[in-house]
């Protein structure tokens, strides 16, 4: 028992009980939101009296902790004066433990630069003992001083005076093609592919009927023939689709009937019978509505311009040659539940999802900063930037998603209070691993503990009742490891094959 207890102090101490947690959360504060900024690169508010107009956006960075009251976007002392806090106060006056964030803008008049202007664009509330937090650089003795816990593990937030922690989120693994069992009548078998790119999900689901044929399902696309796609993408031969599709005779015999499914012969014939397959009437517009399909909602991982089209039939092709696979019985329905089939969203990667839509939706922060300019000048004014830019857009709908738990997407429960009736039921609240499946429903196979989860997921951890399975909490020295970049991948291929070459 003693040299389990060293060991296990050892590992909290060495590696951390919720460091994946903070890792996670830095790397959004340092990598993902500037690259978010940087794909949105400048905004472009319709101003035609004064010619051509745009925003240019430059460096981001984040300022120092402060506590945000419920009803301002700053919390002033009584002599007006704004000041850093640490969480102890945040929770005593019930404010949010936030900080700043800071984005360069230089407007450009018809090419002509003006002078960069650093903004504040909303606050973002800061994770406890990340590396935005004060409480990361303190020693255990500081910690004492200043009246802070210095066992507390940090991982999660203050709002409104409250702590909240965003859960795990289990999800299917995206990018992969898994081969299931069909749930409808007349088809034979599907496969699911996951298409994942800047934190939304394109789902795809690729069936093959009683006859043989096999059709597609994606965004508003519904039950069309594959082969019309692939023509499209740049397989325009009846030898090319095969070719790209396999060397084995009896996957090739079984896919010839498909074949016959479009009279299409080139690309462009092909998207115009997309076009007619979905409808479309308008004939300036049917070529620019297949093309943004076929660019941007097919398949994004792999790219969303047209140059990639080709790499997406040939990853079409290799999905339908699993389906036909599975059917002729040379290769098994994958196991959805397996643990190398799934992986984990931690709080980076939920804060991504959030930032982004709250920047990019509809009613978004760019769409204001837009209409308020295009507003202003039409009344002969050219306001300045900080004036347009409404920071308590972003902060109120960030502070919200985390205080209420509803996240894009219509998914609820994300953030929850955290658990403090003893230190164990925090650290286990903030390592708690929640399954997206509803539990009203039975899926029993989900809710079986499955061989892969050993090392992995506590077997024996989770509440009796409707959620019992979905609600799962990681091994006492489970970890997470940080996925690969497409960048980092490349590198190491690039190594690998030199070393092939070598030998």
């Amino acid at each position: 028992m003693n040299e389990y207890m060293t060991l296990l102090k050892s590992f909290a101490r060495d590696e951390g009980l919720i460091r994946f947690q903070i890792e996670s959360y830095n790397d959004f504060i340092e990598n993902r939101i500037p690259n978010i900024i940087k794909q949105i690169k400048e905004i472009k508010p319709e101003v035609p009296d004064l010619g051509e107009f745009r925003i240019k956006l430059g460096k981001f960075k984040v300022g120092k902790p402060l506590g945000t009251d419920i009803w301002g976007p700053w919390t002033k002392e009584a002599d007006g004066s704004e000041r850093p806090i640490l969480p102890q106060e945040s929770r005593i006056r019930n404010l949010t433990y936030s900080a700043p964030m800071y984005l360069e803008m230089t407007p450009n008049l018809n090419g002509i630069d003006s002078e960069t202007i650093t903004v504040n664009f909303g606050d973002l509330p800061v994770m406890l003992k990340s590396k935005i937090c004060p409480l990361s650089k303190m020693d255990r003795q500081e910690l004492i001083r200043v009246g802070e816990d210095p066992d507390d593990p940090g991982g999660y937030f203050i709002v409104n005076g409250t702590e909240r922690v965003l859960v795990l989120i289990e999800e299917i693994s995206p990018n992969k093609i898994l081969v299931e069992s069909p749930s409808t009548p007349n088809v034979t078998n599907i496969a699911r592919i996951h298409s994942e790119r800047d934190g939304y999900i394109q789902r795809h689901i690729i069936e093959r009927r009683n006859d043989g044929i096999i059709r597609i399902n994606f965004a508003n696309v519904n039950k069309m023939p594959i082969v019309i796609l692939l023509r499209a993408l740049g397989l325009e031969t009846d030898k090319d689709i095969i070719t790209f599709l396999s060397d084995d005779p009896e996957v090739q015999q079984e896919f010839y009937p498909n074949l016959f499914e479009t009279q299409s012969a080139t690309s462009k014939e092909a998207i115009e019978e997309i076009a007619d397959f979905l409808k479309i009437t308008q004939k300036e517009y049917r070529q620019d509505k297949v093309n943004k399909l076929l660019d941007k909602y097919l398949l994004p991982h792999l790219g969303q311009d047209k140059k990639y089209r080709i790499n997406k039939a040939l990853y079409l092709a290799k999905a339908t040659e699993k389906i036909i696979k599975n059917h002729l019985k040379k290769v098994p329905k994958d196991d959805i539940d397996h643990y190398s089939n799934k992986r984990l969203k931690l709080s980076g990667d939920l804060l991504e999802i959030l930032f982004r839509s709250v920047l990019l939706g509809k009613w978004g922060l760019i769409t204001r900063i837009t209409y308020n300019y295009q507003k202003l000048t039409k009344r002969g004014r050219f306001p300045p930037l900080q004036s347009i830019v409404e920071s308590n857009v972003l902060t109120n709908q960030i502070i919200s998603a985390i205080a209420i738990g509803s996240w894009v997407g219509g998914r609820t429960g994300v953030s929850q209070r955290l658990e403090r009736g003893s230190f164990v039921k925090t650290v286990s609240h903030t390592r708690n691993v929640l399954s997206p499946l509803t539990s009203t429903q039975e899926h029993f196979e989900a809710r079986v503990l499955h061989p892969t989860q050993w090392g992995k997921i506590d077997p024996s951890q989770t509440p009796e009742g409707a959620t019992i399975g979905l609600r799962k909490y990681l091994a006492i020295m489970g970890q997470i490891t940080k996925g690969a970049t497409e960048k980092e991948v490349k590198i190491l291929e690039d190594i690998l094959l030199k070393e092939v070459d070598k030998k």
